[in-house]
């Protein structure tokens, strides 16, 4: 067996395991726990399966399967064995599966025993496919592969709706679980109870490897359900959960009045927008700090975060250490002065090594443009002020929908909101809010204009308030604000 260098996340990981492993630790807990050394030896036997199973090191290998101990060792035993893996979301289509895998080169595909019948579909032709319970007779194998091998991948769709293949290296991966781990002190201590799904590079990088270096106790959940993720947290002893704001708005009028939850050290939120509202509003019924972060597939997945014993509301944290945040002109490309709002770009190890399937390159003289704006405070703290591309502009007057949204979500009747812009004959464009009322409120319409106009200029004023019982939301918890905008359009 090869010895694989020090300068993998697999070697990291490996090492960590074997770590715990001796310290008689579990990784997953659950009905049916998992101790570190079972897993481990659960690893090695699927990277020696890789192996046999004739995977080179590069080699780019899709995943399908329900989350759990089966799964979570093949995809780092084929990691450990040089693969490139990827954990493809559960319930496409074949022919959808197969455009994915032609879009980056992917020709090895593991599925569940389940899935086994359906994988013998036509579209699956071009793919070597082989089923989870084949994986566990290997031998120990470790790949010799370094920090710039390619190591994740990871789709995203972007504003294109077109499938892009984000393709992360073990540099990358290194430096995003280091800065998490630096900044939120995980350890053997804490128990992660993981709601999000494993195709979400959250699920992976902060959900797994990170608590897996770390020693911690991993709980799964194969998909969010409120309730269920409520009662987890009143078993006890869970440490922290890490989800989007739609999961916790979700779970709030579930709690009961001043409940509290024994073990529990903050939550975490990331992948979409929160209003300093719904932050207090979370904080106050949770009795834990909510720790706001802020990242992109295209950077590993975290680039800052607010740290636990100094969270700031209103800001996505500071920077992780490893990387560069830095904020630019979006038209002259220079960097703005300090205080000054500016486009937020990053750069460093992190950073993806570019898309596959797409000549769209992000990726300019080394910094990430992430399309978001924002703005730093004199203690590093950042925030995000609107997003480039979603800004309204009506009548030659940029209109940041998130300035609406904060306001729309101070109003006591509003729940959850969101902003859009709308083709306007006269100006272009004009704002329209969605919003979701509180129960036992109805929709004053011309109350919550004045609310707004209240704080605001008039041209953020919305030209129409909607109401809806749920905001549209996409695969991994954002608001959609495409299907909103398809809502304007329709009759």
């Amino acid at each position: 067996m090869m010895a694989a260098r020090s300068d993998s996340i697999s070697a990291r990981l490996r090492a960590a395991i074997a770590g715990h492993a001796e310290a008689g630790r579990t990784a997953l807990v659950g009905p049916e726990p998992v101790s570190y050394a079972a897993l481990g030896a659960r690893i090695d036997a699927a990277a020696g399966a890789v192996r046999d199973w004739g995977v080179a090191r590069g080699d780019r290998v899709g995943l399908i399967a329900p989350k759990g101990a089966a799964a979570i060792a093949a995809y780092f035993g084929a990691l450990q064995a040089g693969a490139c893996v990827c954990f493809l979301e559960p319930g496409l289509a074949p022919e959808v599966v197969a455009e994915q895998a032609a879009l980056v080169g992917m020709r090895h595909l593991i599925v569940a025993e389940a899935d086994a019948a359906h994988a013998a579909a036509p579209a699956f032709a071009g793919l070597d496919v082989r089923t989870l319970d084949s994986l566990g007779g290997g031998a120990a194998f470790v790949a010799e592969i370094g920090p710039r091998d390619e190591a994740m991948l990871l789709f995203t769709s972007g504003s294109t709706g077109r499938p892009k293949g984000v393709l992360l290296r073990h540099a990358g991966l290194i430096c995003n679980a280091v800065g998490v781990l630096r900044h939120t002190g995980t350890g053997p201590a804490d128990r992660l109870l993981h709601v999000m799904p494993l195709h979400h590079t959250n699920g992976v990088n902060n959900q797994l490897i990170v608590p897996l270096l770390a020693g911690a106790g991993i709980v799964l959940m194969e998909r969010f359900q409120a309730e269920a993720a409520l009662g987890a947290l009143r078993s006890g002893g869970i440490t922290y959960m890490t989800g989007v704001p739609t999961i916790y708005a979700r779970m709030l009028p579930l709690l009961r009045p001043g409940e509290r939850f024994p073990g529990l050290r903050f939550l975490r939120c990331g992948s979409a927008p929160i209003t300093p509202t719904l932050h207090q509003q979370i904080e106050d019924a949770f009795g834990v700090p909510l720790l706001v972060s802020y990242g992109l597939s295209e950077a590993t997945c975290t680039s800052t975060m607010n740290p636990p014993d100094r969270r700031r509301i209103g800001t996505i944290g500071t920077v992780l250490e490893g990387q560069n945040v830095d904020l630019f002109d979006p038209v002259t490309d220079r960097p703005v002065e300090s205080g000054r709002e500016g486009e937020i770009r990053i750069a460093g190890p992190a950073l993806m090594a570019g898309y596959l399937g797409s000549a769209d390159q992000p990726i300019v003289d080394g910094w990430l443009r992430t399309g978001d704006l924002g703005r730093f405070d004199a203690d590093g703290f950042l925030s995000i002020t609107g997003r480039i591309k979603d800004v309204i502009i009506r009548g030659g007057e940029n209109i940041s929908p998130a300035l609406i949204e904060r306001q729309l979500a101070a109003h006591p009747a509003i729940r959850d909101c969101c902003v859009v812009g709308a083709p306007d004959a006269d100006l272009g464009e004009v704002p329209v809010a969605f919003v979701v009322l509180r129960e036992g409120t109805g929709l004053d319409e011309g109350a919550l204009k004045d609310f707004v106009r209240g704080s605001l200029a008039r041209i953020y004023v919305p030209a129409q308030i909607r109401r809806l019982d749920v905001l549209p939301v996409n695969g991994v918890g954002k608001t959609d604000r495409k299907a909103l905008r398809g809502l304007l359009a329709a009759p």
